[in-house]
């Protein structure tokens, strides 16, 4: 079987991208995801997006990790697809995307796209963190978990220790969690770097992270919205809420979806 795909990025966040809408696409087979996904024997990405139908949205979107494990959304993935389905027509500019975590409201602008986030859910601040690396974190669910640690120089710290203790850390078990490391930049502005679960390694950018980290630096007096969010791709998204009590309301991430390339997958 012979597949038609995209390559895209978000913020140097770089997906593959199928039209699954005759629903066709081998989504069970998770070591041939797990293949594609490889850096260096495969096509390479940080996430597998499908397009698939939806009787509550425009359309479906399924997305997965490189281990070829299935996980409820992602935000800079949503940006590409978005862009893609305006592009061959599965949706109209503005459009609305059916996920696990809920459904989107997304809005394509040519080279970029602005993406409504489901609203967020179990924020935690500033907990203690005991073991033989104590840290202090807090925490939001932005469509997948996230942990956020202030920290003060962030271009030294140690993503891949820290992020890896974290992600695998007994008070988030079973399923885990994404790990942001935040650095104010100033009244508007963070920098942010990710370890992401499912990749076990830092990205160069996580949509979903940067809007938990966005919302949660908000929450702890750092920064007022919107927020200029550099990540460590460099490329610079804005995160954009309103804070009514303990809830957020009207969250949207804005920022790159970019073509790659397109090819031909062989099953």
């Amino acid at each position: 079987m012979n597949i038609p795909f995209w390559k895209m990025h978000g913020a140097s966040n770089d997906f593959i991208l199928v039209d699954d809408r005759a629903g066709q696409f081998p989504a069970a087979d998770r070591d041939w995801l797990a293949g594609i996904a490889a850096r260096r024997t495969g096509i390479g990405c940080e996430g597998i997006i499908l397009i698939q139908p939806s009787d509550k949205a425009d359309f479906r979107m399924r997305f997965y990790n490189p281990d070829g494990g299935e996980v409820e959304m992602c935000g800079n993935g949503a940006r590409c697809v978005a862009r893609l389905a305006n592009d061959i027509g599965v949706a109209a500019q503005t459009m609305t995307i059916d996920t696990v975590a809920g459904i989107l409201q997304a809005e394509a602008m040519g080279d970029s796209v602005r993406l409504g986030m489901t609203k967020p859910f179990d924020l935690l601040l500033e907990k203690d963190l005991t073991g033989d690396t104590p840290i202090t974190y807090s925490s939001l669910n932005t469509g997948v978990p996230h942990v956020v640690v202030v920290v003060e120089d962030i271009d030294e710290c140690d993503v891949m220790a820290l992020g890896n203790m974290l992600r695998y850390h007994q008070e988030f078990a079973p399923a885990g969690t994404n790990v942001n490391f935040l650095k104010k930049t100033g009244p508007n502005s963070i920098r942010v770097r990710t370890y992401e679960r499912g990749v076990e390694a830092e990205t160069l950018a996580c949509g979903t992270g940067m809007v938990a980290a966005s919302l949660i630096a908000a929450k702890l007096g750092l920064v007022e919205a919107p927020v200029d969010v550099t990540p460590a791709s460099g490329d610079v998204l804005t995160v954009d809420f309103k804070i009514v009590g303990d809830e957020f309301e009207d969250v949207t991430l804005l920022g790159p979806a970019v073509h790659v390339f397109e090819g031909t997958l062989k099953y």
